[in-house]
């Protein structure tokens, strides 16, 4: 994003919140109070009135109804300006992971944005170096967990992911993310489409050393691959580097720990947890 842009979002969402505080001190609420009467919690309403998050849809739907502001929240953030989901560089590889019939996902750094929780993708999406404002962290984490709607469609792609063992030892956000995040792979572990497997520490030999990786299939039956360094990333359509990410992927497989010793393992870890 610009920063000609960046500003503009900023001064549209203190704008926003400006009109919320109004209206919210009009009708006799504070924060905390509000915040109680939406489900929400109280930090959440003091950013947005200090522009620090955005008011998304729904919210200042409900909002609108409990203040009977005449839906002028809703309207405020409809023509708010759009904001940047996705890098520039990753945009492509979005549309086309949008579309895939087929996903295979090696990641040893981070579990797979396709599987995070929205609390694990705020602490992942926290850690950026150097750090995001808050409104850009919330509006890219809206982005992920947009992604995740593939699962949702008539015919879902079928998925395939290798994630370390290191990944899931790592606390991200803290233990209360960490447990959710492994309750949400043990269940997505159960889905019929999608393969998790684990990929052991200790092992003496490893075909992904190289950094991760994904593999995607089109309804063409294109075969593309895609790697992310760190400052930008690559989409891959030359058949010859294709393949050679198809063939390491298979060898992981098979160095990998099988579908149910990876769920055993997540079992375990929930256990401890």
């Amino acid at each position: 994003m610009s920063s000609k842009k960046r500003k503009k979002n900023a001064s549209a969402m203190k704008m926003v919140g400006q009109i919320l505080a109004n209206y919210r001190q009009a009708a006799g609420y504070t924060q905390r109070t509000l915040a109680l009467r939406v489900c929400v919690d109280e930090d959440t309403i003091a950013s947005i009135e200090q522009g620090r998050r955005p008011l998304k849809s729904d919210l200042a739907e409900q909002l609108d109804e409990i203040l009977d502001t005449k839906g002028a929240l809703a309207i405020a953030v409809k023509f708010m300006p759009e904001m940047d989901k996705y890098p520039l560089w990753a945009e492509e590889f979005i549309d086309r992971e949008q579309e895939a019939v087929a996903i295979d996902w090696f990641e040893n750094q981070v579990i797979p944005g396709l599987l995070q929780t929205e609390d694990y993708a705020r602490a992942v999406f926290r850690s950026k170096e150097p750090p995001l404002e808050p409104d850009e962290i919330e509006v890219q984490v809206a982005g992920r967990m947009a992604r995740q709607a593939i699962f949702q469609r008539k015919v879902p792609p079928s998925a395939s992911f290798i994630i370390s063992e290191a990944v899931l030892m790592d606390r991200l956000g803290g233990d209360a993310v960490r447990r959710e995040q492994l309750r949400r792979l043990r269940q997505d572990a159960d889905t019929p489409g999608i393969s998790i497997q684990i990929m052991p520490l200790g092992r003496e030999t490893h075909a992904g050393l190289a950094g991760p990786f994904i593999l995607l299939e089109t309804p063409d039956f294109e075969h593309l691959g895609y790697v992310e360094t760190q400052r930008g990333s690559m989409l891959v359509s030359e058949p010859g580097e294709v393949s050679i990410l198809v063939r390491k992927y298979a060898m992981l497989r098979t160095q990998a720990l099988n579908v149910e010793d990876s769920k055993s393992l997540l079992d375990r870890l929930l256990g401890e947890a």
